[in-house]
């Protein structure tokens, strides 16, 4: 009797365990925090909906940084995303960036800046960016091959994931994928293992923005991706 009750409490200590594992960034907005930032925003969601190039371009900061390799300022950035193209890749990385919250940082000791969206503000500490990944999304569905035509063997949300070696994605750069084809092979730190659509998973180090307010107007000072 003894020993199967020792039995029992092993097993509901490992089970304990693993389900103690799960790890999750889930979504997190501090933008309610500043009224001025918060109808910014709102007006900013709406241009970027409607592809509006001008309203975008008047709210990037001249020096506005692009990436890591020198590549900075208005000019570059117009040359690099063309914003009078409709079909610009800006609209596809833009919008998952400002419709998914963020929080505020201090830049500095007088320079208040909003960063989007949560995956990049409320990354954990201890998770290193180029191990693991989250689930973007909320009861997104786990199947069991890389196919809209594989089993739903279960549904993540907000989970933190690595990556497996049966992903069929050709991704070449943050958000370059194609959504009809392209899945990735994802495994939970609780242990669920399957496949989820590309769009569904996301990097801390994915296109990230920066706001701050200049002369009383908020301003994009960097919208870049990578480390």
């Amino acid at each position: 009797m003894k020993k199967t009750t020792f039995a029992g409490l092993i097993l509901v200590g490992v089970a304990v365990t693993t389900f103690a594992q799960e790890r999750f960034v889930r979504p997190a907005d501090d933008a309610k925090s500043d009224a001025s930032f918060l109808a910014f925003r709102t007006k900013l969601i709406a241009a970027a909906e409607r592809k509006d190039a001008n309203a975008i371009l008047a709210i990037v900061d001249p020096n506005i940084k692009n990436g890591f390799g020198g590549e900075d300022g208005i000019a570059k950035f117009r040359r690099g995303w063309k914003l009078t193209n409709k079909n610009s890749e800006f609209w596809k990385e833009f919008l998952p960036v400002i419709k998914n919250g963020g929080g505020f940082s201090k830049e500095g000791s007088n320079t208040k800046m909003f960063v989007a969206p949560y995956t990049f503000s409320d990354w954990p500490d201890d998770l290193d960016v180029f191990e693991y990944h989250v689930i973007f999304g909320n009861n997104v569905n786990l199947r069991d091959r890389p196919s809209m035509d594989g089993k739903v063997i279960g549904s993540l949300s907000y989970n933190v994931v690595k990556m497996g070696e049966g992903s069929t994605t050709r991704r070449t750069g943050p958000g370059e994928f194609d959504l009809e084809s392209d899945w990735f092979n994802v495994k939970t730190l609780g242990g669920k293992e399957g496949f989820v659509k590309a769009e569904f998973v996301r990097s801390g180090i994915d296109y990230r923005a920066g706001f701050e307010k200049k002369r009383g107007v908020w301003k994009m000072t960097f919208f870049l991706a990578g480390d």
